[in-house]
């Protein structure tokens, strides 16, 4: 499959400029639960990034939407396969979330076919690994389980977490023009938690 293709079956990668790496985002407003803690002051999710600026840009909005359409194609896996075999890092969703268990299942054999990939993955979707041993996730895949709250500490249930905070960030970005730079603590299984500023 050409990349070309690919690119038609899955709505394309994003490349967000604070990554080392290109990133797959769905649209915000189809996250579960982040819809709901979108209207809840002191949720990490109200005032949400994802809903303000360029992502209100109908270019922006129509290229979500064709990546929300794009995850039943029965080729997406294959074609996710040949657009991220060659990049070193990958972020899942820097904007939107985990839609169902087949969603799952399918970013996991993406990874299992990208050895020589390092995948990360924030979400608040817990109900889809609630009853997962983390031991059947792909190695070079890191899922964090983020806390709703800002300020809230991080959830016990999980080996990998992270937080929004007022103080006591862990998180460099904001001190190197929101970039990561040569950062990789979010992709790292040894950093068990990450506590990013509240923006």
């Amino acid at each position: 499959m050409l990349k070309k293709e690919a690119r038609l079956i899955t709505g394309g990668l994003s490349a967000p400029s604070k990554m080392p790496g290109p990133a797959y985002n769905l649209p915000a407003t189809a996250c579960i639960t982040g819809a709901k803690l979108v209207k809840i002051p002191g949720s990490v999710c109200h005032g949400c990034y994802a809903l303000k600026g360029r992502y209100r840009f109908r270019n922006v909005k129509e290229a979500l939407a064709r990546r929300l359409q794009a995850l039943t194609h029965p080729q997406w896996v294959d074609a996710m396969v040949v657009l991220i075999k060659d990049q070193d890092w990958f972020r899942w969703h820097d904007s939107g979330d985990i839609q169902s268990p087949e969603h799952l299942k399918n970013i996991f054999e993406v990874c299992k076919r990208t050895p020589e990939t390092r995948h990360w993955m924030p979400t608040r979707e817990v109900k889809f690994l609630k009853f997962m041993d983390p031991d059947v996730i792909p190695p070079n895949l890191i899922i964090r389980i983020s806390s709703h709250m800002i300020d809230q500490g991080p959830v016990k249930h999980w080996p990998w977490t992270s937080t929004v905070v007022t103080d006591g960030k862990s998180c460099p970005a904001k001190e190197q023009g929101n970039e990561c730079k040569d950062c990789r603590q979010c992709w790292n299984r040894s950093v068990k938690s990450i506590a990013y500023p509240k923006h």
